[in-house]
């Protein structure tokens, strides 16, 4: 971490900024993605965690812009980051009862069914959004939104993190844990998700709907027969 004291229109002001990829949080790059028209300012805010109105008192513009080369430095390193094959063993928790270290399994299969369910959802949706933005041609640019990425993860380490019974609402909830964590160690693991799990990745009817169909296509038949309309 960059650390400098930086002297304001009222008093000293302690800042301190990542340096590398490896100090920045997910929910910290998260709120880089979702505001794309940022400026400085705000950017060293949110890597700071340090109020706005704090900074835009900073006596030295200058000195403002020494914190900003760091973020520029490591900058490009971010959109290859969910390329990185780099699983990592374990996974730390700091949760209100304490931390709990949870082994991060070789086979990232998602249970239970309502968190395989809930992800398979996320992981389409996300897919639909890359067709409309590109198309046919959306695999060539596909980068999913970190925060996607948040919530297939809060869905798979829900209950190993907790102990408790899947329950989807609070699943979702568990996001704000997840925010918590390195973006260089859950980065490479949502990536598993949608790039090693194509069956994920794909919408699928489910059994109540494929009966409804059928039974739709039961009646049609049915009616066209009565008709005397013959169907291929």
């Amino acid at each position: 971490m960059l650390q400098k004291t930086l002297k304001t229109t009222t008093a000293k002001l302690k800042v301190s900024i990542p340096e590398k990829l490896d100090d920045i949080t997910l929910g910290q790059l998260i709120d880089l993605q979702e505001n794309p028209n940022i400026n400085d300012l705000e950017a060293i805010s949110i890597l700071a965690n340090i109020p706005l109105q704090d900074l835009q008192n900073v006596s030295d513009i200058h000195e403002l812009y020494q914190l900003a080369e760091p973020v520029l430095a490591f900058a490009d390193q971010i959109k290859y980051l969910f390329n990185s094959d780099a699983i990592p063993q374990t996974i730390t928790f700091n949760l209100a009862g304490g931390s709990k270290k949870i082994n991060v399994m070789s086979n990232l299969s998602v249970e239970p069914a309502g968190a395989f369910m809930a992800t398979r959802e996320i992981i389409a949706d996300e897919i639909s959004e890359q067709v409309k933005l590109y198309g046919d041609d959306w695999q060539r640019y596909y980068n999913p939104s970190l925060k996607a990425c948040c919530q297939v993860l809060a869905h798979y380490f829900y209950c190993r993190a907790t102990g408790k019974p899947y329950n989807e609402y609070e699943a979702e909830e568990f996001t704000t844990e997840i925010k918590k964590l390195r973006v260089t160690e859950v980065l490479p693991i949502s990536k598993h998700f949608f790039t090693c799990y194509p069956a994920l990745s794909k919408p699928k009817t489910g059994y109540w709907h494929r009966l409804l169909q059928r039974w739709r296509n039961g009646q049609a038949y049915k009616t066209s027969k009565s008709l005397n309309i013959s169907t291929p």
